[in-house]
Formats: structure tokens, sequence, C-alpha cells
């Protein structure tokens, strides 16, 4: 299952153009108004109208090193921007530093620094641009809401705080205007607060109550432990041009705010709600308990097991989540991140399927449970609701009764449409057994 971190290679797609532009027409998307509020409306893209962008596989500039010059040696590196220059600034967290680097990666200039005082940090979190081309940077969460700003050059300018409403809020994007979204998430709440604060730290606006992650409270070898819903959704949000973005991943629904805290738009896209399989269930909680790196297998098998024993009456969620996360660019697109199920192992939408058959005989006519070397047994395999072939036709491994193979395709319908595969045999006398599709 794949990390929430934007910092990690994405696939994602675009689900709505810039919040600015005039409506387009384009197929699949329609677009009303109701009560002032512009909503969109996605369907399905048309087979082969995929965009098919990937990130480079070679950087453009590669900043850090294990070994080397000390202002290239990163550790805890939260967060890094590029200015209008092509200059590339990083939050150094393990040493609460901002590095700046020229657009080829040679190191310029270092500010900040761990402490109290003008300009240093007590645990640095995020930078972002600032208007004029300077520079915002901030605590992490919990931490105090402590913001200090830097010139272009990366020279100390100053340092303010959001105002105390009495509950803690936490800084979390800076917007175009000099503005600071906010949010304030309570440890095992269920809902999500959003504010605008000014460059001041003042509250400007209010985006609202928003539903948020789904806690679950647990006894854990007598101890109470927080958890969450398998599957639960989880609250997104982000700035998008003049507006911000909030929503969920329980749904595929995305409201953009004004400024002023009146909401302006929303995105939204049609799919089949997914129920997660049991093998789904399994892989999410295996995810969480992490690697076995220098565990025995037994081990491994044990840790295993220990693991799913004690996640086994966290509730589930009724379907898988509608997306993963949301992120925007400096042209102020939305894009969505797909949700890919735990069970596809590429986490590519390539279905690999195996299949084991039986025609009940030996070579010599007594029975058996699996088929010999002298067996002969076509297999088809038939695929539905996949825009690639329907049926694809293998030879069986007589060795072991088994047939791998893979077929490649978008569901037709609708991107989550549930694939069918129907297996028969020609020769054989018992039914296919032991078919799997990831």
């Amino acid at each position: 299952m794949k990390t929430r971190s934007m910092a990690a290679v994405i696939v994602v797609s675009t689900i709505a153009c810039q919040p600015d532009a005039e409506p387009l027409d384009r197929p699949g998307v329609q677009q009303r108004d109701s009560a002032g509020i512009r909503i969109v409306e996605n369907r399905r893209p048309p087979d082969a109208s995929r965009l098919g962008w990937r990130i480079d596989p070679e950087p453009v500039v590669s900043i850090g090193v294990l070994e080397g010059d000390e202002a290239h040696l990163l550790f805890q590196a939260s967060d890094a921007i590029r200015l209008a220059d092509g200059r590339i600034v990083i939050a150094n967290r393990g040493s609460a530093e901002l590095r700046i680097f020229d657009s080829n990666g040679i190191h310029l200039a270092t500010r900040g620094g761990l402490g109290e005082g003008p300009g240093e940090f007590a645990d640095l979190w995020r930078v972002e641009r600032w208007p004029g081309d300077s520079i915002v940077a901030w605590y992490a969460p919990g931490r105090g809401a402590g913001m200090s700003v830097f010139d272009a050059d990366g020279n100390y300018g100053r340092t303010f705080r959001l105002e105390d409403v009495g509950v803690l809020f936490s800084p979390s994007f800076a917007t175009t205007d000099g503005s600071i979204l906010a949010t304030r998430i309570p440890e095992g709440g269920d809902t999500a607060v959003f504010q605008l604060r000014d460059g001041e730290g003042r509250v400007r606006s209010s985006f609202g109550t928003h539903p948020g992650s789904e806690p679950y409270g647990m006894t854990v070898d007598g101890r109470r432990q927080l958890s969450w819903k398998t599957f639960g959704r989880s609250p997104v949000w982000a700035t998008w041009g003049h507006l911000v973005a909030i929503g969920h991943t329980g749904r595929y629904e995305i409201k953009g705010f004004r400024a002023d805290g009146s909401l302006e738009r929303i995105v939204r896209r049609n799919l089949v709600p997914r129920t997660p399989t049991p093998a789904d269930i399994e892989a999410n909680i295996l995810a969480r308990m992490g690697g076995t790196r220098g565990m025995s297998d037994a081990e491994a098998a044990r840790a295993r097991a220990e693991w799913l024993s004690r996640y086994r009456d966290v509730p589930v969620a009724e379907h898988l989540p509608a997306f993963e996360s949301i992120m925007t660019d400096a042209v102020a697109h939305l894009w969505v991140e797909e949700y890919e199920s735990p069970t596809d192992d590429g986490e590519d939408n390539v279905y690999n399927v195996t299949v084991q058959v039986s025609d009940g005989k030996d070579a010599d006519g007594n029975a058996e449970t699996t088929p010999s070397v002298d067996t002969t047994l076509a297999v088809v395999v038939t695929v539905t609701d996949v825009s690639a072939a329907a049926t694809q036709t293998e030879a069986l491994n007589t060795d072991d009764g088994t047939v791998e193979f893979t077929l490649t395709g978008d569901a037709t319908g609708d991107d989550d449409t549930v694939v069918t595969l129907t297996v028969t045999t020609t020769g054989a006398a018992n039914a296919p057994r032991g078919t799997s599709v990831t």
C-alpha cells in the first residue's frame, strides 16, 4: 500500500481545470451552477484518452550525499521548494536549517539553525514561497505555531505566530497572497477544522468543520491504544490557486472555498465503490506492521499472525477509499492520486491471473488431483469489463497443473468496475480451482 507522502513518485490524473478558467466543453465532464456554486461532474475518461505522463526517472538535479561537503549531508529533510529564479531551498529538519542551492545543486547559503532566537527553529518542518519571492518557514505540528519570514537571499526578516483562539491550530500551507491555511485535527478526533490566517497570524476567515479520520480505541496487552478504521477516510486539503481545496478520501468530492470562506465550486468524479475483500483487509493490516527484516521465516510468520490477530476486531470501512491524496501545481491544476487496492501487487491495474485445473486422471487413466506430464489441456480465460482482448488461451504447465499469464487493460464503464474472470478448459473433467486475480 502506498503512503500519502507527496515526495514519493506517484501516478496522478487531473480531474479539473484551473479554478480561474472558464468552463470548457469536454467529453465526460458536466458543469452546472447551483446557487452560485459551480459543480463539476467527471465521468470515466474514454478509452486510450489517459495521458501517459510519468515522472522522469533521471533527475534534473540531485542534492544530498552520503559522504562529502557538510552542506550536502542532509538529515531528515522534511520539505523543499523551488524559487522563481530556479534556486532550491531545503528544510533540513535534522539541523533545523534552511539550505539554499542554485539550479544546478551548488550550495549557496545556510540559514536558521536550532534554537529560539531570531531566525532559528525549535523544530523546523515546512518551507514555502511567500509574496515577493520571500520564504516562510515554520515549526512541526505540536511545537508551537512560530513562523519566520526570510527575504529572497535567505536573510531573516521577522517572526509571527498564529493568533491564540483557545485551541491549537497548526500552519499547513502558504497562499499566493500571503495568508496561511491553518488546521486543527484533534488527536483521537474525527473532525478537521480549517481557518485562513493573515500575514500576522490573525483569523481571516473560517472554512468550517469537516470529516476527519475515523479513530478506534483498542486494548493491546492491557493498555488502551489509538488506532484507525481499516480503509477509513482521511481528510485532504491544499491551496488551489485563489481557492482552498478540502475533502476526504471516503468520497470522490473536493470542495473549493474562496478566501472569505464561501464555497465556490465542487469537483466530483463518478465511480463504483469497491468493497474490501478479505485479502485486501489482510494486506492493509500487514502493511501497518512494517517489515520483517532480520527475522527468520518462522519468526516472520509468527509476527504476521500476531499482528493479524491484534487488528482483527478493528472496524473495516464499507468501501475502499475513493482516492489516495490531492496536490496542486504552480499553475493551479488540482491533481488527485488514484487509490490502488493493496492486493494490486504492482499498483498498476495489471491483472496477474493464476489458474490451476485438473482433468482428474493420470497418463494411465487413473484418478489424480493434478495433471501429469502427458496431460494436454487448453485453459481459456475470459475477462469482461476490460478494454483488452476479452479472451486469452494458454497451455497448461503440466509439471504442477498451473498456468500464469497477464492481461492488461482498463476496466470499461468506470475505472473501478469489478473485473469478472471466467475460466473454462478443454478436456478437463474437474472445474478449475485455485483461481486468483490480483
